[in-house]
């Protein structure tokens, strides 16, 4: 039951280093970007994330995946642990 508990809060940093990212990437493109209303906004740059780095190389950046995998990880392990448990 600890191991799911660590892993789930390691999921959890993992994606919010890559919400830090993309919001990182977007201002590196010009973006003008809010950080401290990251939380709020996570999802609308999360879609500028998708169309500019379609709109630039034909398919969705990495960052996006790094933000999406580990979410819905902790997800899944939340669900096993609320049986273990």
């Amino acid at each position: 039951m600890i191991l799911l508990v660590s892993l789930i809060l390691l999921c959890g940093f993992w994606s919010v280093v890559a919400a830090v990212l993309i919001v990182a990437d977007l201002r590196k493109r010009g973006m003008n970007v809010n950080v401290f209303s990251m939380r709020l906004m996570i999802f609308k740059y999360l879609s500028d994330y998708i169309r500019i780095t379609r709109a630039q190389t034909g398919r969705v950046g990495l960052l996006f995946y790094h933000y999406i995998v580990p979410l819905n990880l902790a997800l899944i392990m939340f669900i096993a642990l609320v049986f273990v448990a």
